[in-house]
């Protein structure tokens, strides 16, 4: 279709005191299947929102097509879904909606049924089959992972691998490489443009950045190397000018030679100095465009004995059972994921083992006694204010909270903003960090990746692979279920 180029882009949100772009530039072609990747707050949906035409910038991106993208706003979401779809595309027929969505596994029922009825993942799944039925434009894809089961999550990897170019901001690293065929990655100071999946991208960052890191430490050496040079041209420069001086009014052929050999020491002691500060500077700049996460800490409480034992339990609102019949037990050091599909009952059984009493339940469930839970909950709307007054409000130290957030790559000019204007991805670090400045017996997360950035996630499995806390945690990220889960409960 076209190449969009961005020259010169620089960008702020209004009221913001620090750019999201700073002058940035980068092309790609709308025909390549796109994934893009950066850490959070690095303006990935942003981009997205400036290819739309929704803020003024200064510099420049063109060749920008039409676009269309997901997620979309849904008006008068109480009407039936394939109503709330003709206002998503409204050029396209009844049967190219029964057509998309059939190739996304949606039953084609679900079109007939009022749109709040679906489960997030079938209203997921219908909203980008409508955005696929858009004719003529580019289309950008925001996160559609973030309420897909992880079966789910292949169906529409699969699904989009046969489609033509379109962007996609995800996280999610098996999705990525099931249907990209190039990377887009927003780094410290730059951005850079890769043929391939994330995989093959991946795999080239490291081996760049072990050439670089070994390069470093080359320099490093030579930099001492030079150090240890100039001193010694500096002693030999003392010496002779010490010489020099002692000569007094002797002979001139001697006076000229010590003046002569003065001189050569100096401008070779120059010289030395010189080539250190450009090994220095060398050395200095090589490493600040390559992503480095830091290691993170937790001091999970031991448990002596079993913790949780769930024989043939049910959960109900009301009448309606929600999840159920279960039976597992969890032992100190291991870490189940629950897994089902969308509407299962994880999140629900998450909610009541942690005390939360609108259920009723069946059958018998034994806790340790004096049981700690720490928990992540997926929803983060609940964030207002200062991130310094949220962790007084929840007797959660303020100093290590702050710490381990950036840790996360969190700026320190995040702290002084409200919360409510942080990314998704910032404020699920937030939640995060306040776990790990718990100690508890038992850590339960409730889909703990969304919206998080690629290096964060492997930062937390090095975290939970090195402490081996006990957790009970939900999660479709399938990378980070194979590396963290020591066993799986079916829901």
């Amino acid at each position: 279709m076209s190449m969009i180029q961005a020259d010169g882009l620089t960008f702020a949100y209004p009221g913001s005191y620090d750019n999201v772009f700073e002058k940035a530039c980068f092309q790609f072609d709308t025909d390549w299947k796109l994934g893009i990747l950066g850490r959070n707050g690095r303006g990935k949906t942003t981009l997205l929102r400036l290819l739309m035409g929704r803020y003024p910038y200064s510099g420049s991106i063109s060749g920008v097509p039409s676009c269309a993208c997901f997620p979309q706003e849904v008006r008068g979401p109480d009407r039936i879904t394939l109503d709330v779809l003709s206002q998503v595309c409204p050029a396209a027929e009844e049967w190219e909606f029964l057509r998309e969505t059939g190739l996304l596994g949606v039953d084609p029922e679900a079109l007939y049924r009022p749109f709040p009825t679906l489960s997030n993942g079938e209203r997921t799944k219908c909203l980008l089959a409508a955005l696929f039925c858009s004719r003529e434009r580019y289309l950008l894809i925001d996160e559609p992972t973030n309420h897909l089961d992880a079966a789910a999550r292949r169906v529409v990897s699969s699904y989009l691998r046969r489609k033509g170019g379109f962007l996609l901001v995800s996280h999610d690293r098996d999705f990525l490489d099931g249907c990209v065929d190039h990377i887009l990655a927003f780094t410290k100071t730059d951005f850079e443009v890769q043929s391939g999946n994330f995989s093959t991208w991946w795999e080239n960052m490291e081996r760049r950045n072990v050439f670089e890191q070994a390069k470093n430490e080359r320099l490093k050496k030579e930099v001492d190397r030079l150090g240890q040079a100039a001193a010694r041209t500096s002693n030999w420069s003392d010496k002779v000018e010490s010489t020099k001086t002692g000569l007094g009014k002797s002979g001139p052929m001697d006076r000229g030679f010590v003046s002569h050999k003065s001189a050569k020491m100096m401008r070779r002691t120059k010289s030395i100095q010189q080539r250190r500060q450009k090994a220095l500077e060398e050395a200095s700049s090589l490493l600040q465009d390559l992503e480095k996460a830091e290691s993170l800490k937790l001091r999970p409480l031991t448990a002596r004995g079993r913790l949780l034992h769930l024989a043939d339990v049910s959960l109900f609102y009301g009448e309606k059972r929600a999840c159920g019949p279960l039976a597992f037990q969890l032992e100190p050091g291991e870490r189940i994921a629950l897994d089902g599909r969308n509407g299962s009952g994880k999140s629900t059984l998450l909610k009541w083992l942690r005390g939360e009493t609108s259920m009723t339940s069946t059958g018998t469930v034994k806790r340790l006694s004096g049981l700690t839970v720490s928990y992540v909950p997926q929803n983060t709307s609940h964030l207002r204010g200062n991130p310094r007054d949220y962790a007084r409000a929840n007797g959660v130290d303020e100093t290590l909270l702050l710490a381990i957030l950036r840790k996360l790559d969190f700026p320190r000019v995040q702290f002084e903003k409200d919360m409510e204007h942080w990314s998704a991805g910032q404020k699920k670090k937030l939640l995060i960090a306040r776990s790990l400045c718990e100690s508890a017996h038992l850590y339960i997360w409730d889909e703990p990746l969304n919206y998080i950035d690629v290096w964060s996630r492997m930062q937390i499995e090095e975290l939970l692979l090195e402490f081996q806390p006990t957790m009970l945690f939900v999660e479709h990220d399938e990378a980070f279920r194979r590396k963290i889960a020591t066993g799986t409960v079916e829901l």
